[in-house]
């Protein structure tokens, strides 16, 4: 985890700069890459001198695709367990409803079967099939995953590439999203919280009862990882990001331990603005070194 890179999102200071003119290399690839369709031309600033975006297609995985499969591998399993006891699970229901007719009975001779039903009903309810809230967080990481794909699809129309879901090589992790641009190169993980963030005396991040710093440290990997297989001297750095959808966070975001902790919804607008770093060209070929040298998680 470095401490040392930069928090690119400060809306107060925000840096300025020009983007350079279009060169011929620049011009070759924009050629390449937009066939025989000039609607992909897009422009892009507002600066004084002209700047082109090329949408770049970097299909590789499905935002959400191994949360998902590993939601399903648990639901699965804690099912079957579920099945497996179900008969003591009718006895019990039946036992319940049982005691509660004898119970009825010595209180009016009419309540006893009114009483068992209620019972019954009661214990059934209690009894019932519920995925366990370890599977319950897979599902909701990749309903959020899916929120954030969501979020950043529009930054291909302003020359960013964006992936979904890749594995880490040598490794169990997975980038959630990969986004290539004119800004830079992010890992952004996708959260799905409830509640509100809060910082303590010491700057630490919690989510309720639970330290975010894992998390951040997570990412910060990922980012690291990610560094080894898009390479180029023109990156300084691959900024690790996490998005968090649902939880509030103090004052919109925060910087952990290097790693910027923003609300989801300000992701999209906080990378546009951005000073441009790379050209189309470099764009384009990160991307397609990306998508040649990571594969879907899932």
């Amino acid at each position: 985890m470095a401490n040392s890179r930069a928090w690119p999102f400060d809306d107060e200071d925000r840096p300025s700069g020009s983007v350079r003119p279009l060169s011929q290399a620049d011009l070759e690839a924009i050629l390449a890459h937009l066939g025989d369709n000039p609607d992909e031309l897009l422009a892009g600033t507002s600066a004084d001198r002209p700047v082109v975006a090329v949408r770049v297609r970097a299909s590789v995985g499905r935002p959400g695709a191994s949360a998902q499969a590993i939601w399903r591998r648990m639901r699965a399993a804690e099912w079957t367990a579920w099945t497996g006891s179900l008969p003591w699970r009718v006895a019990a229901t039946v036992g319940i409803g049982a005691a509660g007719a004898v119970l009825g009975s010595q209180l009016g001779p009419r309540l006893g079967l009114a009483l068992s039903v209620l019972a019954a009903v009661a214990a059934g309810w209690e009894l019932r099939f519920r995925p366990s809230p370890a599977a319950r967080a897979w599902r909701r990481g990749a309903v959020g995953e899916r929120r954030t794909a969501r979020l950043l699809g529009p930054l291909e129309r302003h020359g960013w590439a964006v992936l979904h879901d890749l594995a880490v090589p040598r490794s169990q992790a997975n980038i959630d999203h990969l986004v290539i641009g004119p800004g830079g190169v992010f890992v952004i993980d996708s959260k799905q919280y409830r509640g509100r963030l809060q910082l303590d005396g010491s700057g630490r991040l919690w989510h309720g009862r639970y330290p975010l710093a894992p998390a951040v440290r997570a990412v910060s990997f990922e980012a690291d990882q990610a560094a080894l297989v898009v390479t180029d001297p023109d990156v300084v750095v691959v900024v690790p990001v996490m998005a968090v959808h649902g939880a509030q966070v103090p004052w919109g975001k925060v910087v952990m331990d290097g790693v910027p902790v923003v609300a989801a919804r300000r992701l999209p607008s906080m990378l546009r603005a951005l000073p441009a770093v790379l050209g189309p060209e470099r764009v384009a070929v990160l991307a397609d070194q990306a998508r040649v040298r990571f594969h879907a998680a899932a």
